[in-house]
């Protein structure tokens, strides 16, 4: 598999990841009574966004590792994943 492949997998892999993790944690300005003027009580108080990077790229390199890892080394390609489902 080429390098580009992973890549292009990476990317993807860590947006999947980022979506499924931005939810974690959040407590809006209203649960904390410190609503700011001009936005939505439901606005979040400290999204935390830089330890959320940091975790989904951990996360999103454990999947992607484990992609190459079933490819290169299990022989898990395409073809053969679809005689086992189909």
């Amino acid at each position: 598999m080429r390098i580009y492949s992973l890549i292009a997998i990476y990317f993807v892999v860590w947006w999947l990841v980022i979506f499924m993790i931005l939810p974690f944690g959040i407590r809006t300005q209203e649960e904390q009574g410190e609503v700011t003027l001009g936005t939505t009580p439901s606005a979040p108080w400290k999204p935390m966004l830089v330890k959320k990077a940091i975790a989904t790229s951990i996360v999103a390199a454990i999947l992607v590792g484990g992609f190459y890892y079933a490819y290169a080394y299990l022989g898990w390609t395409p073809e053969r994943l679809s005689t086992l489902f189909g």
